[in-house]
């Protein structure tokens, strides 16, 4: 099983998106934190705001980067959910799955 760097976990669009879809709708935010000495990328806490009824919103970052990460993470979604659902039945796995029985 490979890895990939936090930076690139942000730079294709993975924070962005898990985020976006994910966390904010709950209230929650996957953090990552960046050294100010080395650059060097890490994840911090989950940042909880459910008690806020909006939960949690972005700012305002420019059009094309954030256009861009999206549109990456739909495209390799769309991708790996072919395969997975070819090879599995399924792209997201069933609860039924998980339980031991």
């Amino acid at each position: 099983m490979n890895t990939i760097t936090i930076s690139e976990f942000i730079q294709e669009g993975y924070l962005q998106e898990v985020n976006r879809q994910f966390f904010h709708p709950l209230g929650l935010a996957l953090e990552v934190k960046i050294d100010e000495e080395t650059g060097e990328c890490s994840l911090g806490n989950i940042w909880d705001c459910r008690e806020d009824p909006e939960g949690i919103v972005f700012g305002k970052f420019p059009a094309e980067e954030v256009i861009r990460k999206a549109k990456n993470i739909a495209n390799v979604h769309k991708c790996l959910s072919k395969s997975r659902y070819k090879i599995l039945g399924y792209t997201i796995q069933p609860i039924a799955d998980i339980i031991v029985k």
